[in-house]
């Protein structure tokens, strides 16, 4: 075979999609999209159905007497802090990665259910273009961003508080990852007629103060800081309401975030997350972390500034952190490391480090892979650490 047919032999094999992980024109990852599309929309439609029949739950329905805050102050209690046997009346003490089930939830809950509730509305709207799902979503969304009475304050002043430690703390800013799809799904929304732009303007003011307070506050600059997945799902969350509200100075901050802290300094030069191999829950905490990883790429990427291609200088890149795990959620039992001490028969399930690689990097084994897992988990502690569960408002 003469050069010139072995460079046009291997170009077609490429093209072909064997696996090399080729990052070609929009039209090939449509084909996956539309795939995705047909694999979810049974259960995109259900779950719009049950969205209709939902009534706005917002943070006012539950009050701690635990809480510091107001009616309107998100409250929640970090999970693994425990009373202590020895001094039941004193300050709770940590079990790493033992979550208590006695702490308060509620607020959390409400807003997991107001996540489900906007997301799949929005998915279905966005596959049948029916104002119907619209106008359902506006009551929540009002809810919780422009009604006084049930409104929740743009702060997390009051989350992952610890009973005779701390009245709240910047670790608990990882709460709200649950409000990114709320904010994706109002971006799929926001041109329907139904869409008052006076509303849109109430949501958006209502993220952009909760950006300032992100921003800021003490609590958003230590989880800012963070080493582990902490820090990943600042920049994740920041970056998805940064989108929504059109802030390109933040935008710009969490793409270098991203490239010059995020990458080199989580990611192991073999594409493991060190700091994550290191918790109780290693299997879960790599996974989540992946998963928040890849939303960055997904939400920053710009053809000017494409993070799904960026590696560091000593080859750490987002494609080497899913080559590396993906093996592992295809086949749980070549874990080469500790099980987790809770919840290891619930991972993994459709993981959206899978969906969104398998698009970006015309992939079709991370396809595979993703498409027979569970899309529609129910364990609360897999619901928790699931923040992107409608992958269509993504796309």
């Amino acid at each position: 075979m003469n050069s010139k047919l072995k460079f046009t032999f291997l170009l077609l094999l490429v093209l072909l999609g064997t696996g090399t992980g080729w990052s070609g024109p929009v039209k090939p990852a449509k084909s996956l999209q539309k795939q995705a599309i047909q694999v979810l929309k049974s259960q995109i439609l259900n779950e719009a159905a049950w969205a209709l029949q939902q009534q706005p739950v917002t943070v006012t329905a539950s009050v701690s007497p635990r809480s510091s805050g107001t009616a309107h102050d998100f409250f929640s209690e970090g999970d693994y802090w425990w009373p202590d046997p020895q001094n039941p009346e004193g300050p709770y003490i940590q079990k790493d990665g033992m979550t208590n089930p006695e702490n308060f939830v509620a607020h959390r809950l409400a807003m997991i259910r107001f996540s489900r509730i906007v997301s799949a509305l929005a998915s279905a709207y966005k596959i049948t273009n029916d104002k119907k799902y619209v106008r359902h979503a506006l009551v929540h969304l009002k809810a919780w961003f422009t009604n006084p009475a049930t409104l929740m304050n743009p702060s997390l002043l009051y989350a992952q508080a610890i009973k005779g430690r701390h009245t709240g703390r910047g670790i608990g800013i990882i709460d709200t990852i649950h409000l990114m799809e709320v904010a994706q799904g109002i971006m799929v929304m926001q041109n329907a007629k139904a869409f008052a732009a006076a509303d849109l303007a109430g949501f958006k003011n209502w993220f952009s103060q909760y950006l300032t307070w992100l921003t800021t506050h003490q609590y958003g600059k230590d989880e800012m800081n963070a080493k582990n997945n902490h820090g990943t799902c600042w920049v994740m969350q920041v970056a998805a309401f940064a989108r929504l509200t059109g802030n390109e100075e933040i935008l710009k901050f969490c793409r270098e975030r991203y490239k010059t802290i995020l990458l080199p300094d989580q990611m192991g030069p073999d594409g493991s997350f060190p700091l994550e191999l290191r918790r109780t829950k290693p299997y879960g905490y790599s996974m989540f972390n992946l998963d928040a990883m890849t939303m960055v790429c997904q939400i920053l990427s710009t053809e000017k500034d494409n993070l799904w291609t960026y590696e560091t200088p000593d080859g750490r890149s987002i494609k080497k952190g899913l080559a590396y795990l993906h093996p592992y959620v295809a086949d749980k039992s070549k874990w080469p490391f500790q099980q987790d001490v809770m919840y290891w028969e619930n991972w993994p399930v459709a993981q959206p480090f899978l969906i969104f690689g398998a698009v970006r990097f015309q992939n079709k084994y991370w396809f595979n892979t993703w498409k027979k897992l569970d899309h529609h988990p129910q364990v609360e502690e897999v619901v928790r650490n699931l923040p992107i569960r409608n992958p269509v408002i993504w796309f």
